[in-house]
């Protein structure tokens, strides 16, 4: 298993697309992924807020298959961390608590305003768009990449989806970069 460490923030995990993509590259095993409960409690409620036709016990359901879904992916203990920190919005602190706890290399966000880089550099920690940070894994192994895609894809039942109504929706969830490279190897999703 790779050594380098993704944290993934509630925001990128909250879309269904974007959430699905990432758990499939995760599963690739080119990275460890990472989360906290707290993270899960976070896209978890922010979605039962905005979608009143999902229940609390399909979101367990899919909170459970992500935590066994990937090997040590929970990160526990890092609380002592978070009066420590300080952040723009002090409600991202248990985010960048769990990545200093598990030594992450990048903490994955849409939300790149809410984690300074000078905050993260005594830390060695980077902060990615899930955009640059799946076109990075495209370029270190497309083949990789591609075939998790076609695994993804595959899974999709209903509605199934062609190769280019997935990138339609994955440009769609803010992946253009990505988006782009996957274009190139259509014929491989």
């Amino acid at each position: 298993m790779a050594n380098f460490t993704a944290v993934f923030d509630a925001c990128v995990l909250y879309p269904a697309p974007l959430r699905d993509l990432l758990m499939s590259v995760s599963m690739t095993e080119q990275f460890r992924a990472k989360w906290t409960s707290k993270i899960h409690e976070e896209w978890t409620r922010n979605l039962l807020d905005q979608r009143a036709d999902i229940t609390r016990e399909a979101l367990q359901r899919t909170v459970a298959l992500m935590n066994d879904a990937i090997a040590d992916c929970l990160v526990e203990n890092y609380e002592g961390y978070i009066d420590s920190l300080n952040l723009p919005d002090p409600a991202d602190r248990h985010v960048l608590a769990a990545a200093i706890k598990c030594q992450a290399d990048v903490i994955v966000t849409n939300n790149l305003k809410d984690f300074p880089k000078e905050t993260l550099a005594p830390y060695n920690i980077d902060i990615q768009t899930p955009d640059v940070f799946l076109s990075h894994l495209f370029d270190l192994n497309p083949a990789l990449f591609c075939a998790a895609v076609r695994q993804q894809r595959q899974r999709l039942k209903n509605p199934s989806y062609s190769a280019e109504g997935l990138l339609d929706i994955f440009y769609a969830q803010g992946l253009p970069l990505t988006v782009n490279k996957l274009r190139e190897a259509i014929d491989l999703l």
